[in-house]
Order: C-alpha cells, then structure tokens, then sequence
C-alpha cells in the first residue's frame, strides 16, 4: 500500500503543522515555507498531494502559476483568505491548477478529508487505463499531457509519446529549436511508471565543458579547489525519475564515453571518489541537430547514438501545425495575461491574422516570445499590430510577406478571436463526440476552465 505523504507549503510552518497534525496522524507530512524550497524537495522525493497555504505577502500569483505547471502531475488543494480569492489571478490559480480549496479559518476534519480524497484521486490517476490509456487520439485521458493541439502531427506525436512511455529504454528526440523538445520528454515522463519521480533537465550547450562532468556526476569534498563538502550530481538527483538531456550534441566526447558507461552499467562515480553508486535513472535525450552527421563527422560516438536511440521521436515544427495556431495563440495569450496580471482579453483582426500568417521560423518558443511581448506591452485591453515583434509587422498585411511555410490570406480563419475561439471549442467537442475530458486536453484547458468557456460562449452542455 503507498503510503499518504503530503508536501505541504505554509510561510508559517509551525502553524500549519499543528493544524494538519489535529486530523491527519496516518500521514507522512513534509512542511517548507516557499515554493523554491518546494522545488528543490520534489526534485529528490515523490509526493502525489500537496498543500499550498496562501500568503498574498509572499506568493506571487505569476511564481505559483509557474511552479503549479511545473509540478500538475500532483494532486494541489489550498487554503486561502477569503479576501485573497477577491483577485481575479487567485481565482484563476484555483481553476486550474487545484483540485479543491478551502478558506480561513480551516476546519482540520475536513482538511483532512479533502487531502484524503486528492491522495485517492492521485491513486487513480496513476494506474493504467483499460485500452492503452488513451482516448483514441493520443492523449492520457487524464489530459496530464502538456503537448496542445488537434491536427494530425501533434496527434501523431502524442500517440508516440504514449507508446515509448511505456517502456523503460532510453529516447531520443530530434525537432528543429523551439519546437517542444522538453514538453515532449516532460510528457513522456508524465505518462511513464515514473511520473511520481523527479524530472531533471539540464542543457549540455549551456554549461562549460569543465563544469558538465561535475553538475551530471557529483563530486567529493576535497575534489578541486573549492569543493569544501559533497554534492550530488543530476544524474543522482533524477534517481526514480527521468533525466533529460537537451541539446546531446554539444556533449564533449569525453563525457559521453562516461555517459555510455553509465547506460551500459547504471552506476556513477563522483569526481574524486572511486566508490560507483547504483542509480535508477531513465535517460531521454534531444537534439536539434541529426546526430548521424555528427557521427559521421566523428564529433558524436556511433555506440552512444545508438544507446541512446533505441527509442526515436521526432518533434513536428510549428509550419506543419498551422491549424494548431489558434488554439496555441489562445492558450498563450491567457497564459500570460494571468502570470503579468495584465488586462489585455482579445487580438485585433489584423493583428490576429499577421500572427496566423507568419512562418514562424523559431516554432512554438518563438510563438510564446511574440505573445508574451505584446501582453506586456499592450495598451488596454486589445493588442494590436503594433504590439506585435518587429517581424510580424510585415507578415501577410493585404496579403503580402508571409514567409515561405506561413498561411496564405485565403486560409486565415474570419471573425474575432472570441467567434474563433467559439469555433475551435466546437470542432473540439465534435471531434472527441462531446466527450468534455478528451475536447480540454485537445485544447490543453483544464475541464472546469472548457466548462466555464462553454457557458461563455453560450455553448450546451450536450450535443445539440
């Protein structure tokens, strides 16, 4: 039987310990005063439940959002101020991201009974549906997968997702930058017996050659100059869970002979020490660039490309998503409105369209930039062409400039962004038979936000 472990985050932790000690004897409960201390204790422990008791002083609505989405493969209730649920970012963070809440003061019996049925929710959600786990289209019917989207790519993707994480051997995931390497891995761990573990990613481009064997491996006290006690290395940290390797490529070759040592063996040795540790460790793996050139070059080991892609994914690029852009610019634009707390809700149809029509060469990442950017710069509650990047400026304005790759004029969906959001909701319920779970996950929404924008848009509850 799993045992009840519950992560709980309170400024005041004394307090929160003695109520949730009132009703809840049988639980194994771990109390942290931020959500970075929060971070770095669900990178090295597995907890399907966690506590959030608010303090407007010091949670910033934008830094839970962010922290939440990180970590919504658990169950999250929180506790907050009446007053706190006031503001439209706490009532969003409520939404979407817990499963129940409570206000000031709490009654601990039914705390416990709440945090009781999240750790039976979490159970559930953990245990292998009848039918391969999906609902026919590639997506975990639990709609944990952060991979949004409705063309026949995107579906393509998820199917392949749920297929390799099945199986414990390493991926390899090639897609051009940008186009959603780590959500791909971040959704094959959810998806995987793993997802109560830790997913630690790390950027081989982005450290320093001399420092990437100490950060994967760990090293002693007494190592080099300044290493006045041990540490543990990301490979150690992602023990039980999944580490992801992004941009493999840049690996120096001789780390990778080490790291096809640790593929063949599962066992580490820290820098300075001679003890090998055993480590449980699934290892996926991504690159922006075809590793078999850089084989070919001989500035990648042939045995480790081949350790490494014995399970190979690749990432679609945004231009053969073009029909995935709306509901993309929509899960965006509300995405960043919540985390700035800004007042923008539409896109002018010109500036609609010059988003629809650009090629985006940079895919998704450079999608979000564009977004966010006008978000934060956008006067009122509209953004407009002149809020958009430079590039988009001139990107099918009267039908000219779309790059090669972009949607033609013709094929720009009409009407406002609220007819098209309209529009994609209901081709999302028709797709999915009214089935609400599977339509959310096609449009990356929680169901409780699908419901709250079917009643917006006048939308029936049942098919008509």
């Amino acid at each position: 039987m799993t045992r009840k472990r519950l992560l709980c985050i309170a400024a005041d932790d004394k307090g929160a310990r003695a109520l949730l000690g009132e009703a809840m004897h049988d639980w194994e409960i771990r109390s942290v005063s931020s959500l970075g201390d929060a971070g770095r204790e669900l990178r090295t422990d597995r907890y399907l439940v966690g506590l959030l008791m608010h303090d407007r002083e010091q949670h910033r609505p934008a830094e839970v959002d962010t922290f939440l989405r990180r970590h919504s493969h658990m169950q999250w209730v929180g506790v907050f101020n009446p007053r706190d649920l006031e503001s439209g970012p706490c009532r969003d963070l409520v939404v979407e991201h817990l499963c129940d809440y409570h206000t000031a003061p709490v009654d601990p019996v039914r705390l416990a009974h709440t945090l009781g049925h999240a750790h039976g929710w979490a159970m559930l959600r953990r245990r292998p549906y009848a039918n391969d786990g999906t609902d026919g289209i590639g997506m975990s019917l639990d709609g944990t997968s952060p991979l949004i989207g409705r063309c026949d790519a995107i579906a393509r993707l998820r199917a392949q997702v749920s297929r390799v994480a099945k199986v414990a051997a390493p991926v390899l995931i090639w897609g051009e930058s940008g186009s959603g390497k780590e959500l791909t891995a971040q959704a094959i761990h959810a998806q995987s017996e793993r997802a109560l573990g830790p997913f630690v990613p790390i950027n081989c481009g982005a450290i320093a050659p001399t420092l990437i064997q100490s950060e994967l491996f760990g090293y002693e006290r007494g190592a080099f100059t300044g290493a006045t006690r041990g540490k543990a290395g990301l490979i150690e940290s992602a023990d039980g869970g999944t580490l992801f390797l992004d941009e493999i490529g840049d690996l120096p070759k001789d780390l990778q002979a080490n790291l096809l040592r640790f593929l063949q063996e599962k066992t580490i040795c820290r820098l300075g020490s001679t003890r090998n540790i055993r480590v449980d460790v699934r290892v996926i793996a991504a690159s922006h660039v075809q590793l078999q050139q850089a084989v070919a070059s001989g500035a990648f080991r042939e045995d480790l490309y081949y350790r490494l892609a014995v399970l190979p994914v690749t990432v679609p690029p945004l231009r053969e998503r073009r029909d995935d852009l709306p509901v993309l610019v929509r899960a965006f634009l509300d995405r960043y409105r919540a985390k700035h707390q800004r007042p923008v809700e539409s896109i002018e149809p010109e500036a609609y369209r010059r988003l629809l029509a650009y090629a985006w060469p940079g895919n998704v990442r450079e999608l979000q930039h564009a977004l966010e950017r006008a978000v934060l710069v956008a006067h009122g509650r509209e953004i407009t062409v002149a809020d958009l990047p430079e590039s988009l400026h001139h990107s099918a304005a009267a039908g000219e400039g779309a790059v090669g790759g972009g949607i033609a004029p013709s094929e720009v969906p009409s009407g406002s962004l609220e007819e098209i959001e309209r529009a994609s909701i209901l081709k999302a319920l028709d797709s999915t038979r009214w089935n609400k779970q599977a339509a959310a996950a096609l449009l990356g929404l929680r169901r409780p936000t699908l419901y709250s924008k079917m009643r917006k848009h006048n939308i029936p509850q049942r098919r008509p």
